[in-house]
């Protein structure tokens, strides 16, 4: 599924008003708009097909037939390219993406790029279009703010079945050759799905920051060009110590990562992740409490949380990378912890 610049593909109508779009030779009607964020915008669409037997449905195009939609709607990502860098970043951004087939991964169904002149209303010269399965649950964040105005909690059981899966999926990007960091692990990023009688769904996604993991730094040049790059694409709150002060002298590999799952887990317990919540109403600075690893346990649901989980998050955020667990360790961990707090 190549980037395709044909006009096939042009936006027939405005967006914000309904209209239909062309995804190489499938269209798909927005049915409304999900999100926004920057030059980005989240709608559901509806896929348009002609009659049963048309060659040009998405089901005759797609390998894995488990993603396609029962009613034929998806989640399409637009986004509005200004420069070349941003083009350069959309395509690192499809590319990785096509990377990876994991159930815990959200994958990319397919996508276009095409050139649009600008106007003297647009600025951008180009637009994509991602195509992904949708989950109408929202993500973590979502249920996060819902269920702290209703005064909710995950049980414990129910935060083990999410945490193991976004492990689970974080573990196949780790073990490609070479590994891939995600670099941007959040509850923001992930989706859930409930699911009757079942922990819900989890699902990792947003792989626009997602980097080969290994990095050899040498130089100071070298570590405050990573730091400038930390502070484009990793969310502070969630972003590892060594991202925020990196050594002139340092090997940074996947267990950036391992940082932010702690802070994640952190999130799924508390709504907030645990930097937040240490700065509470005083404010201050979030490098430093980062940095020195200042973490506050909130009053929890009634009964609280078990010590453990709080065991299992402090061993994760440790400051020095090299002392990190990594992801096959958390994994052995974590099923001890399901098998301990599920019988």
């Amino acid at each position: 599924m190549g980037c395709s610049f044909s006009g096939l593909n042009a936006l027939y109508d405005a967006v914000n008003g309904g209209g239909d779009v062309w995804i190489n030779e499938n269209r798909f009607k927005i049915v409304r708009q999900l999100g926004e964020g920057g030059f980005a915008f989240v709608f559901l669409v509806k896929e348009v097909v002609p009659d049963s037997s048309s060659s040009t449905s998405l089901a005759k195009k797609l390998k894995d037939p488990s993603h396609l939609s029962d009613d034929g709607t998806y989640a399409m990502k637009k986004v509005l390219i200004q420069n070349s860098e941003q083009l350069e970043l959309v395509k690192e951004e499809i590319r990785v993406s096509s990377l990876f087939t994991h159930p815990n991964l959200l994958p990319l169904l397919d996508h276009a790029i095409i050139s649009v002149k600008p106007t003297q209303d647009q600025s951008w010269n180009h637009e994509a279009y991602l195509l992904f399965p949708v989950h109408l649950d929202g993500t973590l964040l979502d249920n996060a703010k819902v269920m702290k105005t209703k005064k909710e909690f995950y049980s414990t059981t129910d935060v083990l079945q999410i945490f193991r899966q976004l492990c689970a999926g974080l573990k196949h990007m780790h073990n490609f050759e070479p590994p891939y960091a995600h670099n941007d692990i959040k509850p923001g990023n992930v989706l859930i799905t409930h699911r009757k009688g079942q922990p819900p769904l989890a699902i990792l996604m947003d792989f626009g920051s997602a980097r080969p993991a290994r990095k050899q730094i040498r130089t100071r040049s070298e570590a405050l060009q990573l730091q400038e790059w930390a502070s484009e694409h990793c969310s502070a709150p969630f972003r590892a110590p060594e991202l925020w002060d990196c050594p002139s002298q340092a090997d940074i590999d996947e267990r950036t990562d391992i940082w932010s799952l702690g802070c994640t887990l952190y999130a799924i317990l508390y709504g907030v992740s645990p930097f937040e919540y240490a700065l509470g109403e005083s404010g201050g600075s979030l490098q430093l409490a980062i940095v020195n690893v200042q973490i506050k346990w909130p009053a929890g649901p009634k009964p609280p949380y078990p010590d453990a989980l709080h065991q299992f998050i402090t061993w994760m955020l440790q400051p020095q990378a090299a002392v990190r667990p990594r992801i096959d360790d958390i994994i052995i961990h974590v099923d001890k912890l399901i098998s301990k707090f599920s019988q």
